[in-house]
This record gives structure tokens, sequence and C-alpha cells, in this order.
């Protein structure tokens, strides 16, 4: 039976020392950093993100701004607004809850967040910056997942590393690190053909595709660390995820469950990123 990842364990170890880097920030600096938090609209997911991030902030001693707008609320003045924050000091981090309503062009949004700010790093100048490996901010998720591997002592280098999902949020990001870390990487996704094929060559697979219980027994190699990043909810109501946990966590060296695994640990990510840039910011 496979080891369980705990992300509960690992964020909470990580927000420990965020708490105490925290605190010695403001000793220093008299000052606690900032997360602006904008959320368009009343989708119920995302209002229980924001929620979710506020009282992260709050647990390690970051100040938090909630920015609320109502659904039909104009791009000109969420684009307004970020100018604002842009040059509001008390502002170290924004982050523009996605999905956006379809009148607003989620593109023109990330790019208007400055790059010293966008905590999110989806900017395409934190992109860039990530491709070449001379980055400040990780994206939330894949960063999280690195945490993980590190926490459980998982050897990344020559590893065969699969990743099934190419989504810029997730799957691109994560290649990437993987590679960093000298890891050996494939990318599936819809149109890769024989897939099973692939899956069982990975040492490190991770699903990230939004397909509730969609890598089975039969596509994974024993002993392979399995990340599993999909959240999905069933017609009885319960959340699973993209792998079928209970049959593959038979063949699995390591594999996170959801709730608890990945997840977690994106918020707590999130919270190392504007303490990363309220550092930065100070210096310039």
């Amino acid at each position: 039976m496979a080891e369980i990842i705990d992300g509960k364990l690992v964020s909470a170890e990580v927000r420990k020392s965020i708490l105490s880097s925290v605190t010695e920030f403001k000793e220093e600096n008299g000052f606690v950093p900032g997360l602006a938090v904008i959320l368009v609209g009343d989708n119920p997911a995302s209002a229980v993100y924001v929620r979710n991030k506020h009282k992260a902030c709050l647990e390690v001693g970051m100040n938090s701004y909630e920015i609320t707008f109502d659904k039909n609320v104009s791009e000109d003045v969420l684009l307004a607004k970020i100018d604002e924050l842009n040059q509001d000091e008390k502002v170290n981090g924004i982050l523009v809850q996605l999905p956006l309503p379809e009148h607003i062009s989620e593109e023109k949004v990330i790019n208007r967040i400055s790059p010293d700010k966008d905590v999110d790093a989806f900017h395409p100048v934190n992109v860039g910056k990530i491709l070449i490996g001379n980055y400040d901010f990780l994206p939330c998720t894949p960063a999280g997942i690195m945490e993980l591997l590190k926490f459980y002592n998982v050897d990344i280098k020559g590893k065969e590393c699969v990743v099934i999902g190419r989504s810029n949020i997730v799957g691109k990001p994560m290649a990437l690190l993987l590679l960093g870390e000298n890891g050996t990487v494939t990318v599936c996704h819809s149109k890769t053909k024989d897939l099973k094929e692939v899956t069982k060559r990975a040492d490190i697979l991770v699903v990230a595709i939004g397909r509730a219980n969609f890598v089975t027994k039969d596509m994974v190699k024993e002993g392979c660390v399995v990340i599993d990043v999909g959240i999905n909810r069933l017609e009885n109501g319960k959340l699973c995820g993209d792998v079928a946990f209970d049959e593959v966590s038979s063949v699995a060296d390591k594999i996170t469950p959801v709730p608890g695994g990945v997840g977690p640990m994106t918020i707590t990510m999130l919270l190392k990123n504007t303490l990363t840039a309220a550092k930065k910011q100070i210096k310039k």
C-alpha cells in the first residue's frame, strides 16, 4: 500500500516557517506584507477560495485586502483598480480570482498586474523567467507539488516524469520545474497516442486534467510516485481526484489523496510568493 503524501501536514510546516519569516520581516521593515485578492461576480467556488486565502493570510500574520465587484463590472473599471493596487505600497501581491465573466479578457487582466506583484506567476514576464530558470515566483500549484516531493524525499534527478495536462496554470510550469530538477519529462494531453504506454514508464506521474478517476491501476508502474492535482465532485456529492485512488494506491510507492493532498499547498505557496514579493519590493 502506498505511503500517503499528506498535503495538510506539509502545508502546516511551511506556514510555520512563513509566519516566522513574516514576524522577522515586520521587525526589520516596520510593516507586514499585504495580499490583495479581487473577486468578480458571485461564483460560489471562487468565493470559497477567496475566503480561504483571507484566512490563510491572517494565519501567517499578513494583511489581506478583499476587493469585490459585481459580475457586470466593466473591464475598464477592473483594470483601473489593478492600476491603483500596482501603485499601493501596502499591497505586495495582487491576485484576480479566475474565471472572469465572458466580457472581461483574462489576458488583459493578467498582463495589467505588475510582474513584481504577480504572485500567481501568470504574467508573461514571470512565465518567461520560469522558462529560463531565473524566476522570482512560481505558479502556486506546481510550486506546492515541488515542496511535497522535497518533503517526502522524492529524488527527481534522472527519473522518468510524466505530466498529464498542458495548462498554463499547472501542466506546462510543472514540466519546467521537473526539468529544472533534472527529470526526464514527457507532457501528455488529449491528442497523445497510446497514453497508457507513456504513463506506465513514469517514476513520477503528475495528473492534472479534470476528469474524475481517469488514471487507473493499469496505467501506473509499480513503485511510481503519483501526484493527483484534480478535484472533481461526483454525483453523490463526494470529492475525488483524477486518479482512481483506491486501486492506484495498491501499486504506487507514494500518492496524494483528494482532498488533502495538493490542494492545501496551493494557498500556502501563494503566501510564500507574497512574502517574496514584499522582500523584493523593499530592495527596490
